[in-house]
Parts: structure tokens; sequence; C-alpha cells
């Protein structure tokens, strides 16, 4: 199990940016949250298998139509077993 903490720069707000990531995580059968935030940036934790989690941040690396992604920092951390991929409030 992997769990990673993502922050995405770009164009990634008022484009579908976390429905996108929701769609993606479903899809490949990864758990987590994703959220706006305050510095225009996109921050999101994803949770799964290598593949799972692989899948979602190529996905989040693309961004949907509209979007504009400068770059993607990922930083591993402790996998906490959730069990729902989410979009929280902006934070």
């Amino acid at each position: 199990m992997r769990r990673v903490h993502v922050i995405v720069t770009g164009r990634v707000q008022g484009v579908g940016f976390r429905f996108t990531a929701q769609a993606a995580a479903s899809r490949a059968g990864a758990t987590g949250w994703v959220r706006n935030r305050m510095d225009g940036t996109v921050e999101a934790q994803i949770e799964g298998s290598e593949a799972a989690v692989g899948a979602v941040l190529d996905a989040i690396r693309t961004g949907p139509r509209g979007s504009r992604v400068t770059q993607v920092e990922v930083e591993e951390i402790v996998p906490q077993s959730s069990t729902v991929f989410e979009i929280r409030r902006d934070g």
C-alpha cells in the first residue's frame, strides 16, 4: 500500500481538476482526497496499490482540458487505510 501527498501548480482551479482526480481515483481503485488551496494550487492525498496511485498521478500530471499543469510535487507519506476518495472543501 502506498500513500502520497501531492501539490499541483499551474492553471488547476476552475477547470474541473478535482473532479478529474476523483474520477481517475475511482477508475483506479484509489482512495484519499483532493481540494483547492487558497494559493491557487490543488492539494491531494492518494492511497492504494502502486498501480492505482500511479494511474491517478498520471491523470493529475495531464489534468483536464483547459488546465495547464506546470509542477507536481509528490511526497511519500504513511498510508492511513482510507476507504473513499473525496473532494474536500477549499483550504
